[in-house]
């Protein structure tokens, strides 16, 4: 079993800290540097946590646990556009991201006003390709409950957010709501915005920890993480990919941020254990970018 860490500190001496974490057998899931301060999320084994945090302290660094992390969020506007005062949803993006999370913004094309807003097949299989969404919504009841049809067929669980109370019972395939985050027309900086932050990152990291007990019933076959690692290892274009995480750790997935056609059969046969990972997965075309979707298989798979 592995922990989640994100360890923040100055990027002085932070190879030791990436070294040490590889030679406990973990693994760096993600690594942002802003301006001089280093933000890493890892994820090692359980019994060397207390290793790492005294690691963190001789190099006058923080660690913190990270549910988030080894997950992708999307978070869904009706579009990104004026109309929609994109605030709130690019600021619950950049307060996850603090948690471990990696997050994408997804705006629909069809989503001016409730009378012609919309969501296509092609919009709802992409935020599916996700391990949680949010859809972040506006300040009206009534508009919120209406456009239930965005959101209560997708098959993977969903938060709804927008500034008034509702009870769940109102909004129809929805696993959480969050209230107290509509369309605000600046910076989510103020007592009750921050409150409200806190609690969409509370429901967010409970809904996590739900759907890790359900994989913990019939576990991937290999762990996204282990796939990653071999993935970086043996696959030499990802040292060329310039986007960040260019493998990006899903709960029971990843994503290969290379081009399918291209490079989807050098991915099939990297080399997990004793086997191929086409043999352990499915590999798919992402509709985010033709990049490759990894679908790790469960061990009830094996069962014939």
């Amino acid at each position: 079993m592995y922990e989640t860490l994100t360890f923040t500190g100055g990027i002085h001496k932070s190879e030791e800290i990436k070294e040490l974490i590889e030679d406990l057998g973990g693994f760096v899931l993600q690594s942002n540097i802003l301006q001089m301060e280093l933000v890493l999320n890892m994820a090692v084994p359980i019994d060397d946590v207390d290793i790492i945090k005294e690691k963190a302290k001789e190099l006058l660094g923080e660690i913190s646990i990270a549910p988030m992390a080894g997950s992708e969020i999307a978070i869904v506007s009706p579009t990104l556009a004026r109309h929609h005062l994109p605030h709130a949803a690019c600021d619950i993006s950049e307060y996850l991201r603090r948690y471990g999370a990696k997050d994408n913004m997804v705006g629909l094309a069809r989503g001016h006003g409730k009378g012609t807003a919309g969501i296509s097949e092609t919009e709802k299989a992409l935020i599916e390709e996700h391990d949680i969404a949010i859809f972040a919504l506006g300040s009206f009841k009534q508009c919120i409950i209406d456009k239930a049809y965005l959101y209560n067929d997708i098959d993977i669980p969903v938060i709804v957010t927008g500034a008034p109370e509702i009870d769940l019972e109102e909004l129809p395939g929805v696993d959480a709501y969050v209230p107290g985050l509509g369309r605000i027309p600046r910076r989510l900086k103020r007592g009750e915005n921050i409150r409200a932050l806190k609690q969409l990152v509370a429901t967010v990291e409970e809904l996590l920890e739900k759907r890790k007990k359900e994989l913990a019933q019939d576990p991937p076959i290999a762990p996204s993480i282990l796939v990653k690692n071999e993935i970086e290892t043996q696959v030499p274009a990802i040292k060329e990919v310039i986007s960040p995480t260019p493998v990006t750790s899903q709960l029971s997935g990843l994503r290969v941020k290379l081009d399918y056609d291209k490079y989807h059969e050098e991915i099939e046969n990297v080399v997990i254990g004793d086997q191929k990972l086409k043999d352990i997965a499915e590999i798919k075309k992402s509709h985010f970018y033709d990049y490759i979707l990894v679908e790790l298989l469960t061990e009830s798979s094996l069962v014939d």
